[in-house]
């Protein structure tokens, strides 16, 4: 089911050009999509518990996802780690240096350094340097404005977005002294203001991708908007080449959030997509129920569909001609709209079990037309390659 065109043209600037790196399998900024990480709440030397969290969060859609390595015991967790993980592991390191040799050594993906945590870290560059490229394992520099390098949060007497990026870029003059560019930047800040402004600084003075994020954000409400905001006008302003929102709430709903804002910039195809009113005094039905309801039967749907569920009669029939299926609910029943045409009209009880039933007929409808396209696009090929050979030294013609 394609999305719906609305006819209008893309006011989204330019993708900012930038350098990219190899997180394992996931290639991070030049021209590949916007990545979606998250990170591991498990103490890492728990192997099992680990692992299973990363399979969590990876069904849930996580590209890439890191690991807090505080310890020896959860260096020396990172070998099966990073061996039995379906998606690329990032050792994040804080306060010695030794861990990052660990973490390259064991196959992690990439490395997470943070300068102003880590003890003589700027002694240890040349060597971390020639560990990195020699496992062709990159390395971001991630500088947060609660861990700001004290000689820095001295000049410039707090976290500013100059303070930051100046940070940012003295660490990565110093791997590139030692010819070492595979390098990501993240400049992060607890108020979003900041995080866009030094975001907009570092975008103009480096070609480096940059990992987006909004530090400390918060509770899930709370962190869903303060990150909602600062990465919605980064990313519409090409700026930003993956993302990890903060939040204090399960890591899988910090990746469902980074999903729903690159879906709702047009950043990634959208799979469910819920349209639905507030509710009001004209409703005739539970609209929170029946929403609920509705998301919870088709959470998961392998194909993009937009649902209207409406509870009044003003903007009900609108909305839901507008969507790929809906209802107009009220007076005890509902009518199902089906691209644009009401195609039934079912008791309250059976609204949800219809558009299922509905949903999937669409999808087999949809399976159906990719199945002919693909066969299509089949024969073509072999047609194009028997023209060819009609065409080579001794063949017919």
């Amino acid at each position: 089911m394609a999305a719906v065109n609305l006819g209008l043209p893309s006011v989204r600037r330019p993708r900012r050009v930038s350098r990219q790196v190899m997180v394992g399998s996931v290639p991070v900024g030049g021209d590949a999509p916007v990545s979606v990480q998250s990170m591991t709440t498990t103490v890492t030397a728990d192997v099992d518990a680990t692992l299973r969290q990363i399979a969590e969060l990876t069904a849930a859609g996580c590209q890439i996802v890191r690991v807090a390595v505080p310890s020896q015991d959860d260096a020396d967790a990172l070998p099966a780690i990073a061996r039995s993980s379906q998606i690329p592991v990032v050792a994040d390191i804080h306060f010695q240096p030794k861990y990052v040799f660990a973490a390259i050594d064991a196959g992690c993906a990439a490395v997470r350094v943070n300068p102003g945590n880590i003890k003589k870290f700027d002694d240890k560059v040349g060597e971390i340097a020639r560990a990195a490229a020699g496992a062709g394992v990159p390395i971001r520099i991630g500088v947060n404005a609660g861990s700001l390098d004290p000689r820095l949060l001295a000049r410039h007497g707090r976290a500013t977005p100059e303070a930051l990026v100046e940070s940012a870029l003295w660490e990565c003059s110093l791997f590139e002294e030692h010819g070492f560019r595979d390098l990501k930047i993240s400049v992060k800040h607890h108020d979003p203001r900041v995080t866009v402004a030094a975001y907009r600084l570092l975008a103009a003075r480096c070609d480096y991708p940059l990992h987006l994020g909004v530090t400390e954000a918060g509770p899930l409400m709370q962190g869903t908007v303060k990150s909602a905001v600062a990465f919605g006008v980064l990313l519409d302003e090409g700026i930003g080449d993956t993302i990890r929102v903060s939040l204090s709430a399960p890591p899988v709903e910090e990746v469902k959030v980074g999903i729903g804002i690159l879906e709702s910039l047009g950043l990634r195809e959208r799979r469910l997509e819920i349209v639905s009113c507030p509710s009001c005094g004209r409703a005739q039905v539970d609209v929170y129920t029946l929403t609920d309801r509705v998301t919870a039967a088709l959470d998961g749907f392998p194909h993009p569909l937009r649902v209207a569920v409406m509870g009044c009669v003003v903007n009900g029939p609108g909305e839901a001609r507008e969507a790929d299926l809906g209802v107009a609910a009220g007076n005890g029943k509902g009518q199902i709209f089906v691209k644009g045409e009401v195609v039934k009209t079912v008791p309250e009880s059976r609204i949800v079990e219809t558009l299922v039933e509905e949903a999937m007929r669409l999808a087999e409808e949809q399976e159906e037309q990719e199945e002919e396209q693909g066969e299509q696009g089949e024969q073509e090929e072999r047609a194009a390659q028997a023209g060819e050979g009609a065409l080579q030294p001794g063949g017919s013609s």
